[in-house]
């Protein structure tokens, strides 16, 4: 159709078409100005201003997501490192709290910040295994943030917001799928585990291209500042210049830094550290309760036979890893008689038929069946029947896990297991089982990493690890961000025994108990520079004569701790005052 065709068939339409104009209204809204009303309902213009006036942003620097958490009431200073991050860091930072002041939720204040602000919309979360679901949860619970746990390959491409493993994401077919991608968003959890470059986790990790980037980890530091620089290069490379001009800059040795003002002026802006002993943190108590016990005549005499059994093989010197074995029977038969039978019997499974060991083993697997009651089990259940609330009780041994889970149903008690080599699923559902229903639940050392309990305030160490570290991870599972009670600490110990030793280190010469150590491990890296603290208290008991003598030098492995600590806090940059968020 020409352009002559087109004004013809237009002008055609106009003489068919008749527009009418609806003007009723017009009276009616002139006659409401002229009276001044009546206008809409008072109580619905109100709620539509509220609604409009919710969604105005009045102020750049202050957080927009605080209006949108109805689960979650932030701590001060939890909100003062997200608004750092947004402002001063521009969304790449490590995040450095000390263990339990909620680091998670720091990165997800500022993970909702970047969403609502549509900044951010790609987004991958590198955890732990076991943290998986755990993040999950708290980003869907607390934050409303749609994220999922990955599974299947299919996830990547399907979901924006996708939480996963560092060993699944870094193996194919998933790695080339992640390493094609562009995120928005990073966030790595347990982040001091990037530390040297020539693992394979940091080389994935550095290679995932991201606009975006949070590091958490307590402990940046740990045993050498080139640790530091590792991880502060996959946030911002040439930050801290060049390898070699950090060296020159920064290192006096390996853990003792120069320019140490300089320094912590760089690390200002990118790394954020808050303490509790900075005194703005809400904690609750712990009350920590000590309770010596008595073993029946059967189950001492068992114990001093395998003391003796120990010394005997000790003096034929069958290699270190051997002896420590040895050790450990002594340290089960403090826990139960099953702990200490099972490594019994599959040490006489390894003894060659004819070695007089095996006769040595049958006369304790005796005395082990002459055994009917037992101390720690009974005085736990007393202990659990007065406090008549929830409890967790951690035990190092999975066999003692076993038994106290038979004997606890016996006596009409309800309990559930927690342990490592649980599959996600099932630690989840012992989790709800202990929330909802069971009073008891029974823990070994790889079940309790990384789990949340602050609806529990009573712990029972049945038996204690001799790390420090391990025994804080445990009691940080109730006393932390979160818990509204003082925490019960309940520790067992079998008098006359090498437990009765270990309690008095970590009480007495470390004093673990009472007080939360900031940096803890970071202390023990120092100290075990050349061996491990667990290692020190194995050669202690095998090379010490009598009682006495351990004694002694657990005092000085103790006095050894409080040295290192103080120099630690002599030379620490990252705990340095000038580099905290005190809100």
């Amino acid at each position: 159709m020409n352009s002559k065709d087109q004004k013809k068939h237009i002008h055609t339409l106009n003489e068919h078409l008749q527009i009418h104009f609806d003007q009723s209204w017009v009276g009616e809204i002139e006659s409401r100005f002229e009276s001044n009303g009546p206008w809409d309902d008072w109580t619905l213009y109100q709620l539509a201003y509220e609604s409009e006036n919710t969604k105005l942003v009045k102020d750049f620097d202050e957080l927009q997501c605080l209006n949108q958490l109805s689960n979650l009431e932030p701590m001060p200073h939890q909100i003062s490192t997200a608004k750092k991050v947004l402002t001063g860091m521009r969304g790449r930072a490590i995040l450095a709290d000390e263990v339990g002041l909620g680091k998670t939720i720091e990165a997800g204040l500022i993970l909702k910040e970047y969403l609502i602000r549509n900044l951010v919309k790609k987004v991958l979360i590198l955890v732990p295994a076991s943290l998986v679901l755990q993040w999950v949860r708290e980003l869907n619970q607390k934050f409303n943030i749609p994220a999922v746990a990955q599974k299947k390959a299919y996830m990547w491409d399907q979901y924006d917001i996708i939480v996963a493993s560092v060993d699944t994401a870094k193996r194919n077919p998933h790695r080339d799928i992640v390493l094609d991608k562009e995120y928005d968003m990073l966030i790595v959890d347990e982040a001091h585990k990037l530390k040297n470059k020539k693992t394979t986790n940091y080389q994935f990790i550095n290679s995932v291209k991201k606009k975006y980037c949070l590091l958490l980890t307590a402990t940046p530091i740990q045993n050498d500042l080139k640790e530091l620089y590792n991880l502060i290069t996959i946030l911002k490379p040439g930050q801290l210049g060049g390898d070699s001009q950090f060296k020159t800059n920064y290192v006096v040795d390996k853990r003792i830094p120069k320019n140490e003002n300089q320094l912590k002026d760089e690390l200002s802006n990118i790394m954020i550290r808050n303490r509790r002993s900075d005194g703005h943190l809400d904690l609750t108590k712990r009350n920590v309760k000590n309770i010596p016990l008595t073993l029946s005549d059967e189950e001492f005499d068992l114990y001093q036979s395998v003391t003796d059994f120990v010394r005997k093989r000790a003096q034929e010197s069958e290699g270190i890893s051997h002896l420590f074995s040895l050790i450990t029977l002594q340290r089960e038969v403090c826990s139960s008689r099953d702990a200490v039978f099972i490594t019994l019997v599959n040490l006489f499974k390894k003894t060659s038929e004819d070695s007089p060991v095996r006769a040595m083993i049958w006369e304790l697997v005796d005395k082990i069946k002459k055994i009917n009651s037992h101390t720690k089990a009974k005085n736990s259940l007393d202990l659990i029947q007065q406090i008549n609330d929830k409890v967790i009780i951690f035990t190092e041994y999975r066999a003692t896990q076993e038994y106290l889970l038979k004997f606890l149903k016996e006596h009409q008690i309800i309990a559930v297991p927690y342990r490592g080599g649980m599959n996600r699923g099932k630690k989840d559902w012992m989790m709800d089982l202990f929330r909802k229903r069971a009073q008891v639940m029974v823990a070994t050392e790889a079940g309790g990493e990384g789990i949340n309990l602050q609806f529990c305030n009573h712990v029972i160490n049945y038996d204690l690890p001799w790390n420090p570290m391990r025994v804080e991870q445990r009691i940080g599972r109730v006393h932390r961000l979160g818990q509204k009670n003082d925490v019960h600490i309940y520790n067992l110990s079998t008098k006359g025994t090498i437990e009765e030793h270990i309690l008095h280190l970590l009480h007495e010469k470390i004093n673990l108990f009472e007080s939360v150590i900031g940096g803890l491990d970071l202390i023990l890296e120092r100290l075990e520079k050349k061996s491990s603290i667990e290692k020190n208290l194995y050669k202690i008991i095998l090379e010490s004569q009598d009682e006495g003598e351990i004694r002694t030098k657990l005092n000085r492995l103790g006095d050894s701790f409080t040295k290192v600590k103080g120099e630690i806090y002599n030379h620490q940059i990252i705990d340095h005052p000038e580099t905290e968020v005190n809100p």
